[in-house]
């Protein structure tokens, strides 16, 4: 079984998944950075060079390579689970525990992060934080369908989320 961290950006999947890995003694992976090692090309780039959809049809197959792994944690990127081939890679293989926070913290914590321009494109034409609302209002409902597991992370710390992502799913199975 695997552990997949679904959800938009900047709501802790990275740094989640680092220290549930070690906690748990697994490898951790990152969809997003196997994508780009696999590309030889920041995800930026290859938006601009060849659109979403072409991006979205590489992180499919980098989805699928992931999810023949097993004890595996794995931060996805924010918009693998529009595909619902991936969802259904990633189920077979394992959970997903979405991470979510206001649209108000995740701003916050974008707007702190150095490398966000280089490493997380515009998604839309809009102002930032219109972005954020607008991404969350149609993505919230694809990742509340294939969740497992939801953790609410603007008041909590890494890791508090790791603790409750370990509790409930040795809850569920003891396989963890």
């Amino acid at each position: 079984m695997n552990i997949y961290l679904i959800g938009y950006r900047c709501t802790g999947k990275t740094t989640v998944g680092k220290i549930l890995a070690q906690k748990l003694r697994w490898p951790v992976m990152d969809s997003d950075v196997e994508l780009v090692n696999e590309q030889g090309l920041p995800i930026s780039k290859i938006v601009e060079s060849q659109g979403w959809e072409a991006f979205r049809s590489i992180e499919k197959n980098v989805i699928q390579k992931i999810s023949l792994l097993d004890r595996h944690v794995i931060a996805t990127g924010g918009g693998a689970v529009l595909n619902g081939e991936n969802v259904k890679c990633m189920k077979k293989s394992g959970k997903l525990v979405w991470l979510r926070a206001k649209p108000e913290t995740i701003h916050r914590r974008m707007t702190g992060d150095s490398n966000t321009e280089k490493t997380r494109p515009a998604l839309t034409d809009k102002g930032v934080f219109e972005e954020i609302e607008e991404t969350l209002n149609i993505r919230n409902p694809i990742y509340q369908k294939a969740m497992d597991i939801a953790i609410d992370t603007d008041q909590l710390t890494p890791e508090d989320i790791c603790g409750i992502i370990q509790k409930k799913l040795i809850g569920e199975q003891s396989s963890v």
